[in-house]
């Protein structure tokens, strides 16, 4: 929740929308999280570790605090999704590993 709620929700949504990923995928892309969250209390843009140097490097270059953080880090969220597909008739679910939580179909 919190003030990362939104923002890895709008990174979901833009994944999977604008740039074709699948639920899963768009779930376990990289994570980044700007402003404070759960055990993270700063106002720095916290970049997980799969975010490449050159991404980090670009942002302190322009004056943005970044702070990296482990891999799959749960203080980053978590998230768990749903796609309807109703042309071809089936649900496309995703669980995120940085929590608990599994995607099962019946």
């Amino acid at each position: 929740g919190g003030e990362g709620q939104p923002q890895a929700q709008a990174a979901l949504v833009t994944r999977i929308v604008d740039f074709g990923y699948d639920v899963q995928q768009a779930i376990e892309a990289p994570r980044w999280l700007m402003g404070r969250t759960w055990g993270i209390r700063t106002r720095n843009m916290s970049l997980e570790g799969r975010i490449s140097d050159e991404v980090a490097r670009e942002l302190k270059r322009r004056g943005q605090p970044v702070q990296m953080v482990t891999d799959w880090n749960d203080n980053l969220g978590h998230a768990h999704a749903i796609r309807v597909n109703r042309e071809q008739g089936f649900l496309e679910g995703g669980a995120d590993p940085r929590g608990d939580g599994a995607a099962v179909g019946y």
